[in-house]
């Protein structure tokens, strides 16, 4: 039987995008007939990727929304179900880190800033599971959906610095696992959990960390290709097919599962 990959006229929430990952997913999608809702703390960069589907003759709505306030997501939700009248998608792309829980080449872990940990852990833990309740209860309630959060290559391997980022991604990878269980156990099998772990791309927050002025590699970039088989960072649109499979019919009986796109970094021994 031939596998279906269809998604169009299915609609999706994208939160964080705005952002690089989120923005490139966004316009992938729309390209195979996906209506898309943009989430973003601010209208002016939610309008930005919405701006940029509709010139090429997608479907969009942006809205400013807050993915660490229940309320924000729920008005949200009404405004979605009230223009297109079901969510299909949710991919949870918020997210971030804060320099205090970063640990500076010249610090050690009792450096770390509790306060700064704490809103990063918040951020990438409860910036995902609140929306996945919020959507996800929809999805439940209409049997079918897909969940899609965003991991890292700092859950599995000890990525020096990174403690609080770490940490919170680690939550990510068990609350997916979780949610997957629990929405199988109790809504039967049409709503699916799943997570992406994105190996090394280079953005603009992580750029200077990894480039140099002239394009070559820092001591940590060149580290991190030295440890990746493929030998280059990622390009965001490199994500997009494993997206657009975990979001099909394809992918049916796929749930509670993290899937590496790293190069092959998470297979390398480093020998």
């Amino acid at each position: 039987m031939k596998p279906n990959f269809n998604l169009n006229d299915r609609v999706a929430v994208i939160t964080g995008g705005g952002g690089a990952l989120g923005g490139c997913i966004a316009q992938s999608l729309s390209q195979s007939g996906v209506k898309i809702v943009i989430l973003d703390l601010t209208q002016e960069s939610a309008q930005r990727t919405v701006d940029a589907i509709e010139k090429e003759g997608g479907m969009a709505i942006g809205f400013s929304a807050n993915v660490l306030s229940k309320k924000s997501m729920e008005d949200v939700s009404k405004e979605i179900l009230k223009k297109w009248g079901r969510i299909d998608i949710l991919l949870n792309a918020a997210g971030g880190n804060m320099p205090g829980a970063t640990i500076g080449v010249d610090q050690t872990i009792f450096d770390l800033s509790l306060d700064d940990f704490n809103k990063v852990t918040e951020l990438n833990l409860n910036g995902s599971v609140i929306p996945s309740l919020v959507f996800g209860k929809i999805m439940a309630d209409q049997n079918s959906g897909s969940i899609i959060n965003y991991s890292s290559m700092s859950v599995d391997r000890v990525i020096t610095r990174v403690v609080g980022y770490s940490a919170s991604k680690a939550g990510i990878e068990n609350f997916t696992r979780w949610m997957a269980v629990e929405m199988a156990h109790k809504f039967g099998p049409g709503v699916r959990v799943n997570a992406i772990a994105p190996g090394f791309f280079v953005g603009n927050q992580n750029r200077r960390l990894l480039l140099n002025q002239d394009g070559s590699y820092t001591e940590r970039g060149d580290t991190i290709i030295r440890n990746t088989p493929m030998k280059r960072f990622g390009e965001a649109a490199e994500l997009n097919g494993a997206i657009h499979f975990l979001c099909s019919d394809a992918a049916q009986f796929i749930t509670g599962v993290v899937l590496p796109i790293d190069g092959g970094f998470s297979a390398f021994s480093g020998v």
